[in-house]
């Protein structure tokens, strides 16, 4: 639901002397911190209160000197002060920083956290919260770059009342963000789905491209429109912090589930593959394009033409001398919400530029049969791409794992060694990466003009 009458019930001079007396706290001044502070004090809030580590703070300070913006020296003064406080912090260490500065809260103050899984973060103020604060807490579906307006953004109200809702919602309505409400444990089923699945598919890309020694703006398999956009939003992820991705998935307890089928449902259609059972092949895959794009009825396609997709290149091989691509990564991801008998279209509530682009991806390819049908045959017969599905198909594995065992440090050592692989092209990826979220944006939701992105991340 759009935030266009959160302010409904107040005169403006009510809303004035608001803006005026709210304390606003935010602990955790990355990126994500900082683009909170920095909305809430361009849309007019008076009173900003932040902090960072305290090896942080006079960095901090020459920062944000002359804005308006407070810096504090830790938590415990932004939460005795604020009336509103944003933990905004890895999701790892959300239970030691709440247990930290927890008890500082003010009375009747009220509580929220960014971390993208919720059911640690809601752990860790249940546990360090004192029982007279309020728990309302929010997610930015979107990355720090990315402009919030028209972006999903959700509430969970787990400790609050109408009035201290009505509050959050006029707090942060100056995103103009397209407002969701849920629980939770619903939010991190669906963002199980929306970003650690999504993520890991990406991330196996990259960790292929890489194991294969090859750049895939100059392979004639990996050029063209769909292609255009795995290898943007590969490179966009890589060039992110490797925490944001290994949270979501580690800490997330619904993301393991999904994650084992995305990686089973590569595993098994490659043994298919090699195997060149092709009725067993095209019936698998024909079974779960019809589960989840059967019933589309008349929604409009998520991306445009493939010429449009053609114009967001790192690379410049020409169309006749590109090849033909078995799509695994895109096959296995319809196969797994078929299995999981899950439909994504329920999960565009939570929907990231990333997920919509991945969903867009695979919906072209499948709802355009000559795509399909060129996909399944290069899968089943072209022995030039084995070598590159297999890797896939081994990176998938690996990334799966890794998840599985809850390896942080696995994870990092995987992602920092993938990124560094592509590093000298993430300036110019990032460029068109953001060129694109903007296209997509505009394309899945109309009412959102004037997007603007900063620079490079997710």
């Amino acid at each position: 639901m759009p935030n266009s009458n959160s302010n409904s019930n107040l005169t403006q001079e009510e809303i004035i002397v608001e803006m005026e007396s709210i304390q606003l706290g935010i602990i955790g001044m990355g990126d994500m911190g900082k683009l909170y502070a920095r909305t809430f004090s361009a849309a007019g809030w008076k009173n900003v209160n932040v902090c960072d580590m305290p090896n942080k703070y006079e960095a901090l300070c020459e920062e944000f000197a002359g804005t308006g913006i407070r810096v504090m020296k830790d938590g415990h003064l932004v939460s005795r002060q604020s009336d509103w406080i944003l933990y905004s912090v890895p999701a790892e260490f959300i239970d030691s920083v709440v247990a930290t500065y927890g008890p500082s809260t003010k009375i009747g103050a009220i509580v929220a956290g960014q971390t993208s899984v919720k059911a640690p973060e809601i752990a860790a103020f249940e546990k360090h919260l004192p029982e007279d604060v309020y728990i309302i807490t929010c997610h930015s579906m979107h990355g720090p770059a990315v402009s919030p307006k028209g972006q999903p953004l959700v509430i969970i109200n787990h400790r609050g009342t109408a009035e201290t809702l009505a509050l959050v919602e006029r707090i942060l309505s100056c995103f103009d963000s397209e407002i969701a409400h849920l629980s939770y444990k619903e939010h991190d089923r669906i963002t199980a789905d929306t970003q650690a699945v999504t993520h890991m598919a990406f991330l196996s890309m990259g960790t292929t491209w890489k194991h294969q020694d090859s750049f895939p703006w100059f392979d004639s398999t990996y050029t063209g429109g769909i292609e255009n956009v795995k290898v943007n939003m590969t490179m966009r992820i890589l060039s992110n912090k490797w925490h944001v991705y290994a949270g979501l998935a580690i800490l997330n307890p619904s993301a393991k589930a999904q994650v084992k089928q995305y990686s089973l449902s590569v595993a098994a259609l490659f043994k298919l593959m090699i195997q060149e059972k092709e009725e067993e092949f095209v019936a698998r895959i024909r079974a779960a394009g019809e589960f989840v794009f059967g019933n589309r009825g008349d929604r409009e396609q998520i991306l445009l033409s493939d010429n449009l997709l053609d114009q967001y290149s790192l690379g410049s091989v020409p169309k006749d001398k590109r090849k033909p691509n078995s799509h695994l990564s895109l096959l296995a991801m319809v196969d797994c919400w078929y299995q999981l008998k899950m439909n994504p279209y329920s999960h565009m509530v939570c929907q990231t530029p990333l997920f919509r682009f991945w969903l867009g991806i695979s919906e072209y390819l499948f709802l355009n049969e000559d795509f399909l049908q060129d996909a399944m045959q290069a899968a089943l017969y072209e022995k030039e791409i084995r070598e590159d599905d297999m890797e896939f198909m081994m990176s998938a594995r690996g990334w799966q794992e890794c998840i599985a065992l809850g390896n942080m440090e696995g994870y990092r050592v995987r992602f920092e060694d993938t990124a560094q692989f592509f590093k000298s092209r993430f300036g110019e990826a990032a460029v068109i990466g953001k060129q694109m979220i903007e296209m997509i944006t505009r394309k899945t939701n109309p009412s959102t003009t004037a997007l603007t992105a900063t620079t490079a991340a997710p």
